[in-house]
């Protein structure tokens, strides 16, 4: 899932930028957590972006309401690219394209396998990604895009 930021992004809009698998956003972009101006803390959108962020700067926007921009939003892995707002749409859907040409099973399999490997300690990771790359090996579609690479050709995914 790709995030496309314009405006504001606050609370549960920063939420759905954090739960994001990747996120562009245009310059001039805030984003915030600022319920606690109102005294409301915001709790839920904190899950998100404490998984996001580092947690001494989501503590920081949770606990001081003041909005960052793009570009700190970058800096700190909220967002992945801060483009113009012209590019936007390009810039995004170019993403989206670069990532739909990768062999679908493979990504799917890599996404599931990035997110149960997060938190686990080295001795467990590394046996579970092990078997992750033997399931990734086994599909079809994989030797294909290995024989493209030793022909320096594209792969025809089935």
């Amino acid at each position: 899932m790709i995030a496309e930021v314009q405006g504001i992004a606050t609370a549960a809009g920063c939420q759905l930028v954090a739960s994001c698998d990747l996120a562009l956003a245009a310059e001039g972009v805030k984003f915030g957590v600022n319920g606690v101006n109102i005294g409301l803390y915001c709790s839920t959108p904190m899950v998100a972006l404490t998984r996001a962020v580092p947690p001494k700067v989501a503590f920081e926007m949770l606990t001081t309401g003041e909005f960052i921009d793009a570009a700190r939003a970058r800096e700190i892995g909220l967002i992945n690219h801060v483009t113009t707002p012209d590019a936007l749409r390009e810039s995004t859907m170019a993403m989206a394209a670069t990532i739909a040409a990768k062999l679908p099973a493979a990504v799917r399999l890599g996404k599931r396998a990035f997110h149960d490997q997060q938190g686990l300690p080295l001795t467990t990771a590394y046996p579970l990604m092990g078997k992750v790359i033997c399931d990734n090996l086994m599909l079809p579609d994989t030797a294909e895009g290995l024989q493209a690479f030793l022909e320096k050709r594209a792969p025809d995914w089935d």
